[in-house]
């Protein structure tokens, strides 16, 4: 078992690491969201590593260095309850989630598997997050006789997808390669 400042030094080392990667931008869109080099991977690394408390509690780090790198969004919202929900949709409930992908892959025996769908559902709760978000704090950037749902789904399904299947790609690649790392601590 490791010490609790071992499991803290692990967390910051990986927020960092998702930092970095979330730089490395392979395509950005106009209104926010990229598809990264693995930014996502790490948090969930640390679920697999660490379990779900410590998985969900690097996430939220992890998300609010991410609200602090991109405060300027939450900025185009005009109410306080639109800013509170910018914060919530778009970066404390998507990132922080990610951290639960120890939890979803334990029904599976087949370790594969089980990392696949596991890392999908993740992503697709911050899908999710995002796509709400879309509908409910940024409708307005959609083009003139779309509706909003669909707007949202497109737009925020242009990059999820695309960044699911990557990180689907390197956390099988990872555990194919380096099984020592997903191993419970």
């Amino acid at each position: 078992m490791r010490s609790k400042t071992h499991k803290l030094t692990e967390g910051a080392l990986v927020v960092a690491l998702s930092t970095i990667l979330s730089f490395v931008s392979l395509y950005r869109l106009p209104q926010g969201g990229d598809i990264t080099a693995f930014s996502m991977l790490p948090i969930i690394l640390m679920s697999y590593r660490n379990g779900p408390k410590w998985g969900v509690a690097t996430g939220f780090v992890y998300a609010l260095v991410q609200l602090l790198l991109g405060i300027q969004n939450v900025m185009y919202c005009p109410t306080l309850l639109s800013q509170i929900g910018c914060i919530l949709l778009d970066y404390i409930i998507p990132f922080s989630c990610l951290g639960l992908a120890s939890y979803f892959a334990r029904p599976f025996k087949n370790k594969i598997l089980g990392i696949s769908v596991s890392t999908a559902a993740v992503c697709l709760i911050r899908f999710i997050s995002s796509f709400l978000s879309g509908i409910l704090l940024w409708g307005a950037y959609a083009p003139a006789g779309t509706p909003v749902w669909i707007y949202s789904l497109v737009y925020n399904g242009s990059y999820m997808l695309p960044e699911t299947i990557l990180t689907i790609i390197g956390a099988v690649l990872i555990c194919r390669s380096a099984k020592q790392l997903f191993v419970y601590q």
